[in-house]
């Protein structure tokens, strides 16, 4: 039989004698592994799920004209886009023009409603969203001051911004070459509570049809998928790459999402820590107990001659096996755990990684291989002659 072969059997012969003290120390070492495994998990994939919850909250980058330019077009946006790294989630385009309902001065928004409202979780309708060419939704102050309600018919007026008219003050709803009217039906009301209440929401086409031009853009909203620092290189490039486009970060969302990430690594290091050190103790009170209880067999093989070098070998290859084992579990163990985490905090799947698993045991191998220093040294410390008299 090759010496490998019988070490192999001694350590298993050995743990298998014992194996309510040794079914403690794997336990630790497989639930210690489980938690360490689910929790690296958690930790990398933490910047993409936040990344995505925070996405809920709004834009967390913006485009807006450069100071040479009028406005942006649709090439120059789809540009800028494609200068980001990191994965955009969805991007908004806005076109801001003023007009007037009987003299009184009113903002029109031209944009994609359906795709706004899909990423706009705090909008309430009363209504339904502009689906027809000459439908309007209207802001809920708006609504309130022009008195309208869904189903009402609105006259919009809208005067070219170099029309002579608004420079010499004359009376918008005159007699003015350039000036275009067109009725809207209101579609709906729109509540938020926020700055949206202000406007009036018209689909692009109607937009075009209204200015009688090809729309150019004054804000693009994007929901991108990274963190603080990724913003700003993305921006950088952007800024240096398309002229016509000045990017801006909306630091609420990226500075929360970078403190939520900094408290939950520094969460995450230290529980990892704790579960560290609680194994290091099971495992080192489990070896020094298995010690103390084969002193006499300790003291007996010194006594025919084994040297301190093959015990020590011994209680080492036991406690590295049961660090083996429970890294082993720990680490599909923490998989479910991760996703069990996932699902229920972040609601978010997760990858499994299998670069974990040899991690996880090497980690595993070796908390257990210190913890059994101090035992393994006491074992090598026993006196045979004290030990087989009894003492």
């Amino acid at each position: 039989m090759k010496r490998s072969t019988m070490y192999f059997r001694m350590i298993t012969a050995s743990i298998a004698r014992r194996k309510s003290r040794m079914l403690v120390a794997l336990l630790a070492v497989t639930v210690g592994a489980t938690i360490l495994a689910g929790l690296v998990m958690v930790y990398y994939d933490m910047p993409r799920q936040m990344g995505e919850q925070f996405l809920a909250y709004g834009a967390n980058m913006i485009f807006v004209p450069s100071a040479e330019s009028d406005g942006m077009t649709t090439e120059e946006i789809q540009d800028a886009i494609g200068e980001i790294d990191a994965s955009v989630e969805s991007d908004i385009e806005y076109c801001y023009e003023s007009a007037t309902i009987n003299d009184a001065p009113i903002i029109i928004t031209g944009c994609d409603l359906d795709k706004t409202y899909a990423t706009s979780p705090y909008w309430q309708i009363d209504g339904a969203l502009p689906s027809n060419p000459g439908e309007v939704l209207v802001g809920l102050e708006q609504a309130e001051f022009f008195s309208l309600k869904v189903g009402d018919t609105v006259p919009i007026a809208y005067l070219p911004p170099d029309a002579a008219a608004v420079a010499n003050g004359v009376n918008l709803n005159g007699e003015i070459e350039g000036k275009v009217f067109q009725d809207f039906t209101v579609s709906g009301i729109l509540d938020t509570g926020g700055s949206e209440e202000g406007y009036f929401f018209i689909s692009e086409e109607d937009m075009e049809g209204l200015i009688g031009a090809e729309l150019t853009y004054d804000v693009a909203e994007l929901r991108v998928n990274a963190d603080a620092q990724e913003l700003q290189a993305a921006a950088d490039k952007i800024t240096a790459a398309v002229p016509g486009v000045s990017p801006q970060l909306v630091k609420r969302i990226t500075e929360s999402q970078t403190t939520v990430l900094s408290k939950l690594s520094a969460l995450v290091l230290l529980v990892t820590i704790i579960t560290l050190a609680l194994i290091m103790i099971t495992v080192a009170t489990t070896m020094t107990a298995v010690v103390t209880e084969r002193r006499r067999e300790i003291g007996l093989r010194k006594a025919l001659g084994a040297s301190d070098g093959s015990i020590m070998l011994e209680f080492m290859g036991e406690g590295l096996l049961i660090g083996f084992i429970g890294g082993l579990l720990g680490s599909f163990l923490g998989f479910g755990f991760a996703y069990l985490v996932s699902t229920n905090v972040f609601n978010s799947t997760i990858t499994f990684l299998p670069a974990l698993i040899p991690i996880t045991i090497i980690v595993a191998l070796a908390v257990t291989a210190l913890a059994c220093i101090l035992p393994v040294r006491n074992a090598t410390k026993v006196d045979p002659a004290l030990v087989l008299k009894g003492e």
